[in-house]
C-alpha cells in the first residue's frame, strides 16, 4: 500500500495526518453545469420558476454544502471556511456554477469547492424538475488551487 496516505500498512482507511503541515491560505475553485431544455433555463434566468428564485436558493445549498464537506466525504478534515462563493451563469441550454472555497489551514479546500458545486448543481435540478427531469449535470472538476507545498495549479 506504499504511496497511498488514506490507507494504513494494514490496508485500512485512515485520515491523513496533517499535524505537521505548515499553516497557509488556500482555495480551490471547481465548476460543474447543469444542462437543460430552453423553457427551463429561461425560467430559471428570469426567476419565474414555481419554486422561486433558483439561482438564490442553488447558490445559499452550495455554500452549506461547502461548510458541511467533512460530514458528507468520510475521510475529510474539517476546515475553517475564510470564504465561499458561488458564480452563476445562466445561458439557453443551462447553468454553469463555478464555486470557490478559501481557507487558512493544513490541507486543501479541492473537496469544499467541489461538493459546493455538485450541491448547487444538485438544487438547481431539485428546484426545475417540475419543468425538466432530463437535466443532466457534468462536468463538475476542479479548474485551480493554490496554496500548500503543491502549490498552484491551473487545469
Amino acid at each position: 500500500m506504499a504511496g497511498l496516505t488514506h490507507i494504513d500498512e494494514a490496508g485500512a482507511a485512515r485520515m491523513v495526518d496533517v499535524g505537521g503541515k505548515a499553516v497557509t491560505a488556500r482555495e480551490a475553485i471547481a465548476t460543474g453545469r447543469i444542462t437543460m431544455t430552453a423553457e427551463a433555463a429561461a425560467a430559471i434566468g428570469a426567476g419565474t420558476a414555481k419554486k422561486g428564485d433558483v439561482l438564490a436558493v442553488a447558490r445559499v445549498a452550495g455554500i452549506m454544502a461547502a461548510k458541511r464537506t467533512s460530514d458528507l466525504i468520510p475521510l475529510c478534515h474539517p476546515l475553517p471556511l475564510t470564504k465561499v462563493e458561488i458564480e452563476l451563469v445562466v445561458d439557453a441550454a443551462g447553468v454553469t456554477a463555478t464555486a470557490t472555497a478559501s481557507t487558512e489551514g493544513k490541507t486543501g479546500v479541492e473537496m469544499e469547492a467541489l461538493t459546493a458545486a455538485t450541491v448547487t448543481l444538485l438544487t438547481i435540478y431539485d428546484m426545475a424538475k417540475a419543468i425538466d427531469k432530463t437535466m443532466v449535470l457534468s462536468d463538475i472538476r476542479v479548474i485551480a488551487k493554490s496554496g500548500g507545498k503543491s502549490g498552484n495549479w491551473t487545469a
